[in-house]
Order: structure tokens, then C-alpha cells, then sequence
């Protein structure tokens, strides 16, 4: 392995813990990334996830003074390049044991989400790159030349995790620069893989999504941005299993609503609303064509007071402020791509013309992020420290108010009574006092405390 510092080795050492943890050796197998001689797989694969905290890439590394600690360069560009290795799958693998393991440090009732979203990877002055496209992104309003990464990721609201993506060219070939390359065998994994590049967004969003539920993710909904949130998205969604919650956009779309058709703005006209709160409130109405039921929750764009934002849930039970919470888990995907791009190096790390180089790069980039947020989650959530602990945390979670103030109280009182009198009487009058400024009926709760002599 590479070696910089201290601060690299300790690195070094919590991804080892990590993918001995996950047992990539396993994933890796199970996934055909496999090699029948030479540098084990798990060791190429190592490397390249820690290339990152070098501050190189990897053709600075192979021609600094520590490239004795490297092998060859064709080892590395191999590994990158084999179109029989199944990324896809080892991402889900992976995924689905992270998930999993971040559920249970939880309550079985917290609310756990897909989010699905896309961001443009721009290779601006590239021109042989396999099935290099020109896209459209959505945050410049312009075509690029690149490729969409549509991406599905997991958030309990505490961790995000990636588990899939679709590294998408263009459906219409008038759009493309390159096409498939005819070398490759089309019985292969990477000839799978750019199939399903040329397919509709919409299309691959909806495999992406399959593919997670299938591989034994749990969620409970799936959260999108105005782009995707259309009836038939919503309609081939929930014939997956899966409700939705999403913003839709101002459009000419209208809703059946007691037996009339309504657009948004005129549905707003229903709300009686207080101006001083956020929510203006919520209609439960039908869509066009399929007649889904679905409730729009009206909300006060925070940037421009006079205009309302849309937010759409197909599970009708939810309340308002609950729809506009979870949705708010779908901002962590954002905060995934900034990461990805300025720190993870995704899109700069690695320049190459195979289609086959971009996926097991982005593959790379995305289990580097599942590790940084796996070492974070154990070190710094408690609930890992052990069962007792994540026992107690459960039992605190479902306490109303009125029980966990009466039980804080009685632990403090127990201290000082078994504390040094000179000690205590100070904080016995400080705490007497305090209860004293306290509303009514704070007050009555602790009415029968008692000092032992």
C-alpha cells in the first residue's frame, strides 16, 4: 500500500477496518470482479479508493518518487477498463449491508427514503470518449458535453448512501458524439451497462429504483425534484411497491378536485391560510389520466414570499408538516454531489475514453463516500458503542415529555442526596428556584420531591 504521513496511515488504517468490516473480498466476487493471476483485486481495488487522500492522481502518483510503492501502471488501467466487472451489483451489494446496519442503530418507525436525482458530468474538451453526449443541465440551463449521472441514494436523515447509478449518454443518437464501441463483447457486464446508458431518464430512474428494492433496501418513499415528479413517473413508481414525494412544477397539468379540474394556482385559491405561517395548506385530489390520489401541500417559497411552492405525496395519511420534513431529506443528495466532485475528485480524477473507466471511477468515488460516512457513523454515533446503549436509546425515544423530565429529575435528586451535605445544599436551593420560575405546570410535576436527612 501507498504511505504519506501519520495523518495518511491512520486513514489507511480505518478503510482497512472498513472493508474488512463489509467484506469487500466477498462483495468483490460476488460482483465478477475478479482476477485469475497477479496483484489481488481487493489490493488494486484499495489502492485506488485511497489515491484520493494523496492529493495525486494516478498518473502523478506512477511518476512521483513514491511510485516504488505502486505497481505496474497497465495493473491499474486494466482494472479500470474490464467490461466484465459488474459495478452495478457490487454498489448494491455493498449498499444494502451499510443500510441495513444504519437501520438497525435506529427505531424501526423512523422514516427511511430513496432520493433520486441527476447532475451533469461535463467533459468539455473531450471528443473520442465513448458514448460521449451533448446533455442538458438543469442548473445552467445550457447543453454540455459530458454525460447525465443519474443517481439513487438512501438517507434515514442522518446518513446519506449512495446505492446506484446510471452514467447516461443520450436516447436520441443525434445527440451523441460516439457510440458503443463494436470491441466490445456483447455478452459482457459493460455491454449491459451501456445499453441502459441509452435509455430515457425517466426509464432508468424507474430500473434504478427496482433494482434497489429488489436487492433488499428499505424504504419507504422516494423523494424527487420538479423534473421527475410526473404522473406516469409517479404511476410506474407505485406499481414498484414504493409511495412518492416530490415538488412539482407550475405547469398546465390540472387535478380532479370535487369532481372539477384545477391547475395549481387554482387550487391554492382553496386554502384559508394564516400569512404568518409557512404552510398555506393541502388539497387531497386525483391526477389526470390514472386517477391517483394524491395531496398537494402548498408552501411559501422561503426566497420569494409571493410565490407558493408544491409539494406532492402519494401516501395521503401523511400531515403536512410531515410531507415538507421528509421531502427535506431529498437536500442530502445535493450535499453528496458537492462532496463527489470538489473532494472525491469525481468527474477529474481519471480522464479515460472508456465507458468502462468512468463507471468503475464513479463506482470508486461512490464506495469512498459510503466508507467516509460508515467510519463516521461508528465513531461518532453512540447507539455503536453497544446493544445496552442502543437499548436505552430506544426506550428515551419513546418517553413523552412529562416521563423523561420526571426521570431526569429523579437521577439528580438521587445524586445529591447521596452527595457531601456542603456540596449539596447550594445546588438543592439553585434547583428549588428553578422549579419555582417554571410555568404551572411544570411546577406540579415535581411537587413530591423529598430530601433524605
Amino acid at each position: 500500500m501507498i504511505y504519506q504521513n501519520d495523518t495518511f496511515e491512520n486513514t489507511e488504517n480505518l478503510f482497512a477496518n472498513a472493508v474488512k468490516d463489509l467484506q469487500f473480498g466477498r462483495l468483490l466476487h460476488k460482483s465478477n470482479v475478479r482476477k485469475s493471476c497477479g496483484i489481488p483485486v481487493l489490493d488494486v481495488f484499495q489502492f485506488l479508493l485511497l489515491l484520493v487522500f494523496q492529493g495525486k492522481n494516478l498518473y502523478r502518483f506512477l511518476n512521483s518518487k513514491r511510485r516504488e510503492l505502486a505497481v505496474s501502471k497497465n495493473t491499474y488501467y486494466r482494472f479500470l477498463n474490464d467490461c466484465s466487472f459488474n459495478w452495478s451489483k457490487f454498489l448494491l451489494l455493498m449498499a444494502a449491508k451499510v443500510t441495513s446496519v444504519f437501520s438497525s442503530l435506529t427505531r424501526h418507525e423512523r422514516i427511511k427514503v430513496l432520493v433520486l436525482d441527476d447532475s451533469v458530468v461535463t467533459r468539455g474538451r473531450s471528443k473520442a470518449v465513448e458514448l460521449l453526449a451533448r446533455v442538458y443541465d438543469h442548473v445552467d440551463h445550457k447543453y454540455k458535453r459530458g454525460f447525465t449521472m443519474l443517481t439513487l441514494g438512501w438517507s434515514d436523515g442522518y446518513s446519506f448512501v449512495p446505492v446506484g447509478f446510471n452514467m447516461l449518454s443520450s436516447a436520441n443518437s443525434s445527440n451523441r458524439y460516439q457510440e458503443i464501441s463494436d470491441e466490445i463483447d456483447h455478452r459482457t457486464n459493460g455491454f449491459k451497462t451501456r445499453r441502459e446508458a441509452l435509455m430515457k431518464k425517466t426509464e432508468a430512474a424507474v430500473l434504478l429504483v427496482r433494482k434497489a428494492l429488489r436487492a433488499g433496501i428499505q424504504a419507504d418513499y422516494v423523494l424527487m425534484d420538479t423534473w421527475f415528479t410526473t404522473e406516469p413517473m409517479i404511476h410506474a413508481l407505485l406499481q414498484e411497491g414504493i409511495h412518492v414525494i416530490g415538488m412539482v412544477k407550475q405547469l398546465k397539468q390540472t387535478y380532479l378536485y370535487k369532481g372539477r379540474y384545477y391547475t395549481l394556482p387554482e387550487l391554492r385559491k382553496f386554502m384559508q391560510h394564516d400569512g404568518a405561517f409557512s404552510i398555506f395548506g393541502s388539497v387531497v385530489a386525483r391526477t389526470k389520466k390514472e386517477k391517483i390520489p394524491v395531496k398537494i401541500v402548498f408552501v411559501r417559497n422561503r426566497n420569494k414570499s409571493s410565490e407558493c411552492l408544491y409539494i406532492l405525496s402519494t401516501d395521503c395519511s401523511l400531515s403536512e408538516a410531515e410531507i415538507v420534513r421528509i421531502y427535506g431529506n431529498r437536500w442530502s443528495i445535493e450535499t453528496f454531489f458537492k462532496a463527489s466532485k470538489s473532494l472525491l475528485k469525481l468527474g477529474s480524477e481519471f480522464q479515460s475514453r472508456s465507458y468502462d473507466a468512468m463507471v468503475s471511477h464513479t463506482t470508486i468515488v461512490f464506495t469512498r463516500y459510503i466508507l467516509l460516512e460508515w467510519i463516521r457513523r461508528n465513531e461518532n454515533d453512540q447507539k455503536t458503542y453497544g446493544e445496552l446503549f442502543f437499548l436505552l436509546c430506544d426506550d428515551v425515544q419513546d418517553m413523552d415529555l412529562t416521563t423523561a423530565l420526571k426521570s431526569l429529575m429523579a437521577l439528580f435528586t438521587e445524586h445529591l442526596n447521596h452527595s457531601a451535605a456542603e456540596n449539596t445544599d447550594h445546588a438543592k436551593s439553585q434547583l428549588i428556584n428553578w422549579i419555582d420560575s417554571q410555568p404551572l405546570f411544570i411546577q406540579a410535576l415535581f411537587g413530591n420531591i423529598s430530601w433524605e436527612s
